[in-house]
């Protein structure tokens, strides 16, 4: 289970306990069975998805220094090159995911780097799947410098969507981060995109529709 998951990861299970118990004292002898039976395992699907949400598994990090990896689980909804964005000047790639509620919701670095600036801005709470949940939703953006070559300035961003009301960052401005580490996560629902200057050099590894993992899908490679 995730830390950046409390207090919800506690106090919703405790809740749905709670309210497990309840029915069953309340229902017992004065509801039929099967309706009991019905209330009870509906809350029992909802307090192993609470269980879920919050979980973080193990990852297996690969060590290729030529790729950047996934920043988020969830599915690739868009990929695009922007002529120019608020955070790079020139051809920039983004690439956005969709976290659905279903999906681990922790963030990680996509490759090794320094964190040079963190931007946290309020919004609204469009449906992530949306693209354009990435300019008017709740969003918190980590632009960040590779440690390796080439040392592009790349972008992570943080975007709530219409269930998510909670983006958590752990990162702090000029921490290092390792490829793969773990930096926050967004709570029910969100979308996470990838920005990273447009080169000759550059390959998108993935397309509209994949489903990727956060540290071990690659998502971008620099050739060789």
């Amino acid at each position: 289970m995730t830390k950046y998951g409390w207090p919800q990861v506690v106090v919703y299970p405790v809740v749905v306990v709670v309210g497990m118990l309840g029915a069953a004292l309340v229902g017992y002898g004065r509801a039929p069975v099967w309706a009991l039976a019905t209330v009870e395992l509906a809350l029992a699907a909802v307090l192993v998805w609470a269980l879920m949400f919050f979980r973080d598994p193990h990852r297996d990090i690969p060590t290729d220094d030529a790729v950047l990896m996934a920043p988020a689980d969830g599915k690739v909804t868009d990929i695009e090159t922007l002529e120019e964005t608020d955070l790079f000047t020139g051809p920039t790639l983004r690439i956005g995911v969709f976290l659905s509620i279903f999906n681990t919701h922790i963030n990680r670095a996509p490759c090794n780097v320094t964190v040079e600036k963190i931007t946290y801005r309020k919004g609204r709470y469009v449906n992530a799947m949306n693209p354009l949940s990435s300019k008017v939703n709740e969003s918190n953006t980590l632009v960040m410098v590779r440690a390796n070559e080439p040392k592009d300035r790349l972008a992570v961003k943080q975007i709530s969507g219409a269930i998510a009301r909670r983006i958590v960052c752990a990162a702090r401005e000029e921490q290092q981060l390792a490829r793969g580490e773990k930096f926050g996560m967004i709570k029910f629902g969100s979308r996470t995109e990838l920005y990273i200057p447009a080169h000759e050099c550059l390959q998108c590894t993935v397309e509209v529709g994949d489903n990727v993992k956060a540290g071990i899908t690659p998502m971008v490679r620099y050739a060789k």
